[in-house]
């Protein structure tokens, strides 16, 4: 093994969250982007914490949380909270920021934009590694039921619409027009074949576009290639990563503990190889992926059932995740029917309580 293939895979996440005021409306962040780490996403909103690339599970945990202290203390200052949950719940509409990329992006996409709007995700990038970079992205695509271990809404506009209302609105509802745009696509043969794909995706984009009355050279300046799609897993050429997109925001200890499982697994993948046979698990000879048919069917499960869904848990479970140590919050929400704006305005103050808690429950830890 080359020193090079011993070393620990670098990693680093980006997690968005909701912010509102004391009574629960939903704000804009004001100063908490000031924060280190954080930044301002298109809706006016949403709040991203990001971290540094981090060598080990333990350093990218204390990066998030300190940065999350960070925010936090801005937040208590400014009157205001962060919502660890992957839509609003309920909401009016929500207002996009003044950019050039989200007006061409809402022309492209026309009125199904709507479902891009109320919905707060994680991303985890994952150091691409000479050599391995076609595995790590299948294992990735073959781990993307692994959302349903952070599903923590299952609500659009204060009605219950699946376990991962998130992931339903923006790969099954927002993208219909533009199909390949935000879904999962199949395992890529080589570098080359995820180049092609870009290229046709992109071009179908700028048509989009200009068929909405954008101007071509403004589309083409604004957007390239590899930003111009939203598939849920992506070579990040500017990062040198592959880019896991599907989880919601959750609370962090969950997208930690889901980070670190997954890493792990990509782990695996670069020191034991990776393969595609009938059944996904991970063996001694390496990670075992499934056809790509079957990981779309348990993607589905996973979006619309969550961990109700046993064939989504078996598979998990195959592949490394201990499914009971996750407790999606989606799970608490189901089965209550449709919320009211003000049931939804009480449910964020609840679940920015159980934010900060858990932020604070993180400090004690590694105090003791």
């Amino acid at each position: 093994m080359s020193v090079r293939e011993s070393a620990p895979i670098r990693r680093s996440i980006e997690v968005e969250y909701w912010v509102v005021d004391e009574d629960g409306r939903l704000t804009e962040p004001g100063a908490l982007a000031d924060a280190d780490g954080a930044e301002r996403e298109f809706v006016e909103p949403v709040l991203e914490v990001k971290t540094p690339p981090c060598e080990t599970a333990a350093e990218l945990r204390t990066a998030l949380l300190d940065r999350l202290r960070g925010v936090l203390r801005r937040a208590d200052d400014a009157g205001k909270r962060l919502v660890p949950l992957a839509t609003p719940v309920d909401h009016d509409e929500i207002a996009e920021r003044e950019d050039e990329r989200t007006r061409i992006q809402s022309r492209a996409v026309g009125e199904r934009f709507e479902y891009v709007r109320p919905c707060a995700g994680t991303h985890v990038h994952v150091e691409q590694q000479p050599g391995h970079e076609v595995a790590q992205y299948n294992a990735l695509v073959a781990l993307d039921p692994a959302l349903a271990l952070v599903n923590s809404s299952p609500y659009f506009r204060g009605e219950p619409v699946a376990a991962g209302a998130r992931s339903k609105c923006y790969r099954r509802l927002a993208y219909d027009g533009l199909a390949e745009q935000g879904e999962l696509w199949p395992y890529v043969e080589d570098v080359d074949d995820w180049e092609e794909r870009l290229r046709r995706r992109y071009a179908e984009f700028v048509e989009a576009a200009v068929d909405a009355g954008v101007d071509r050279s403004e589309v083409e300046s604004t957007f390239d290639p590899e930003n111009a799609v939203w598939t849920p897993v992506k070579f990040r050429a500017e990062f040198g990563t592959v880019e896991w997109r599907a989880p919601d925001t959750a609370l962090p200890s969950q997208v930690l503990r889901l980070a670190d499982d997954v890493v792990g697994v990509v782990e695996r993948v670069r020191e034991d190889g990776f393969e595609v046979d009938e059944d996904g698990r991970v063996a001694e000879s390496g990670v075992v992926a499934p056809p790509f048919e079957d990981v779309r069917d348990y993607v589905d499960a996973a979006i619309r059932d969550g961990l109700d869904s046993s064939a989504v848990r078996a598979y998990l479970d195959r592949m490394g995740f201990d499914v009971d140590a996750y407790e999606p919050l989606t799970s608490e929400l189901d089965g209550h029917g449709a919320v009211s704006r003000e049931r939804a305005r009480d449910l964020r103050l609840e679940h920015a309580d159980r934010l900060e808690r858990d932020v604070q429950r993180a400090q004690s830890v590694r105090s003791d």
